[in-house]
């Protein structure tokens, strides 16, 4: 017995092929453009014929796509996450952040940097670590607090006195160590410059086994949908499911964060324009959000090349500008659709 009614497949299908075609165009601009721009033949033949000799082709095989690559998985890893968080809490509101993920990679990250000085891709194991850890404590939480375990509202009363407390820390550590505040500037405010292969292969596993598991969950995300009696009474086992959205959240959004730094907005814009597209059934939503998150990110990451050139401003806050907007108007189109 399906828990949604059976939805189209056409049109939807269509729509994902749509969103591919966003996503490979939004990726060859992001090979193409930046400080200087290349033509689309120049990019071609360095991925297909590479000549380190050849200095545009080291820019493009070296630079530009491991920073293309990150930018894909953190994109959906965000995306993904934030679907998944809202599913969980039932609140539109939801995205990553809500459990805490981003203080507790902070956190994490400002402690390898003050206190044992770690440099470079080494952070994206505290990052991936700190994300995991405060997580696991926001659901555990959670599952005191509540009389019948982790509930939605547990679950964001946990996160956001969690995510309070670490950010205080985080600021009193910052205050008093200069150089790791130097540092962390840039990191926190969430970017894909200076990414390389390293950090794509140290993130991917978790990003690939955080989506196959949103998949997996994604009719058990359709019954808590419709509340936890419905659920029950359709034979599912919420403990189960709410643990595996937890999960999910922390590979996904873990992962994504220990790559490209907190962006947490992005989880959040991206969730309401894949509900809006592909409606609320989950086995569309998920890999809707899969294709608009990276798109997403490396179109801000491009337009953040463009508008100061020949400097750049990070994509976490040209995500934050273009996506504010964005979220008032899908706000106000589903308010509409009530009346």
């Amino acid at each position: 017995m399906p828990i949604l009614p059976q939805t189209r497949f056409g049109p939807l299908a269509l729509g994902l092929l749509a969103l591919a075609a966003a996503l490979v165009a939004a990726a060859a601009l992001s090979l193409a453009v930046g400080a200087n721009a290349l033509p689309p033949h120049t990019v071609w033949e360095a991925l297909t014929q590479y000549d380190p000799a050849n200095p545009h082709h080291l820019v493009v095989v070296e630079k530009r796509l491991p920073r293309t690559l990150v930018g894909v998985t953190a994109g959906l890893g965000l995306a993904v996450a934030g679907v998944v968080m809202q599913g969980l809490t039932r609140n539109p509101l939801a995205d990553p952040g809500l459990l805490s993920v981003n203080s507790g990679a902070s956190l994490s990250v400002v402690v390898a940097i003050s206190v044992f000085g770690v440099q470079g891709g080494g952070r994206v194991w505290f990052a991936f670590a700190g994300a995991a850890l405060v997580t696991v404590l926001v659901y555990g939480i959670a599952s005191v607090a509540g009389r019948g375990g982790a509930s939605p509202v547990t679950l964001v009363l946990a996160g956001a006195a969690v995510s309070a407390a670490l950010t205080s820390i985080v600021t009193a550590i910052l205050l008093t160590d200069r150089a790791a505040f130097d540092q962390m500037r840039f990191w926190q405010v969430g970017g894909l410059a200076a990414r390389d292969f390293a950090v794509l292969w140290q993130t991917l596993p978790g990003i690939a086994a955080g989506f196959v598991i949103a998949f997996g969950i994604s009719r058990g995300l359709n019954g808590l949908a419709m509340g936890e009696e419905v659920a029950r009474g359709l034979g599912q086992r919420v403990g189960l499911v709410r643990a595996l959205a937890a999960l999910t959240v922390v590979l996904l959004c873990g992962s994504a964060t220990a790559a490209a730094g907190p962006i947490s907005f992005a989880g959040l814009i991206v969730a309401h324009v894949a509900a809006r597209l592909a409606g609320p059934d989950h086995r569309w939503t998920i890999p809707y959000a899969a294709l608009a998150g990276p798109t997403l990110l490396l179109a801000c990451d491009v337009l953040g090349r463009v508008v100061v050139r020949p400097g750049e401003l990070q994509v976490g806050v040209v995500v934050a500008a273009v996506g504010a907007p964005l979220l008032v108007v899908l706000v106000r189109l589903r308010e509409r659709g009530r009346r």
